[in-house]
């Protein structure tokens, strides 16, 4: 026998040898315990733990909820408080006052100006002149009569045009009370507080128109009255003063030569 031979059976008993041996391992069953014999550990304190962490988690979460509930709730009211009201009686309030202004402007012959009133009174209200003649005297006292009409037809203008306005005023105040009762925040109610007072101020510049106009037209009588009476004590002056005496003379009647 050779000895590549003899090598060659060496190893084919080797490796007969080792399938011999591994044989009954790779036959042999794997063990796996039932499954009525797995034990299942509860631990109760760790079960609280958890419960508890949980809950905690949950009460956190609610509370950030109502936190953005109550931020929301607050960026609402903020805008609420800085909306601007919508309706406005700017525009009718001036045309009130706009319509008192122009007829006070247009009060007649003497208007209410300083400059017209004092060259007035130094023209048609001084003293009587001596030498004026009674043409004249006539003519000034014809003037300040025209005035004193003049100043009370004047107040009574003002007067009903103050009248007229008391119903736009009354429509605007039932306006601006609806909306002041129906505002959703502090800025609209504060805004409409503020429009019921410009329009007592607008009431209270017609009723300064009014005091100016009957005062002016009892300041104008009481200054005929005045004028008059001074040119009263003239004209008796001048009635009584001795003049020149009565000389006859001829006349001639009817054309009679």
């Amino acid at each position: 026998m050779t000895p590549v031979l003899t090598r060659a059976l060496g190893r084919a008993g080797v490796a007969v040898a080792a399938l011999l041996l591994a044989g009954p391992l790779a036959l042999a069953p794997v063990l796996v315990p039932p499954a009525h014999a797995i034990r299942i550990v509860f631990d109760p304190e760790n079960y609280a733990e958890n419960v508890l962490s949980a809950a905690r988690a949950l009460e956190q979460i609610n509370n950030q909820i109502l936190s953005l509930q109550n931020e929301a709730q607050m960026l609402i009211n903020e805008a609420r408080n800085l909306a601007s009201l919508p309706y406005s009686s700017l525009v009718a309030l001036q045309q009130n006052v706009a319509r008192t202004q122009g007829l006070l402007a247009e009060a007649q012959r003497i208007a209410f100006d300083v400059g017209q009133v004092d060259q007035a009174f130094r023209q048609e209200y001084g003293a009587v002149s001596m030498t004026a003649p009674q043409t004249a005297l006539v003519a000034d006292a014809m003037s300040r009569w025209q005035n004193t009409v003049g100043g009370l037809r004047d107040a009574m203008r003002v007067q009903a045009g103050v009248v007229g306005n008391i119903d736009a005023s009354r429509a605007e105040m039932a306006a601006l009370v609806t909306e002041s009762q129906s505002a959703v925040g502090a800025l609209q109610a504060t805004q409409a507080g503020n429009q019921l007072l410009a329009l007592q101020a607008q009431q209270l510049s017609d009723l300064i128109g009014v005091v100016a106009a009957n005062g002016r037209a009892q300041a104008l009588e009481g200054a005929e009255r005045a004028a008059a009476a001074d040119q009263g004590r003239e004209q008796r002056r001048r009635f009584l003063t001795p003049g020149a005496a009565y000389a006859p003379g001829d006349a001639t009647m009817f054309g009679a030569e």
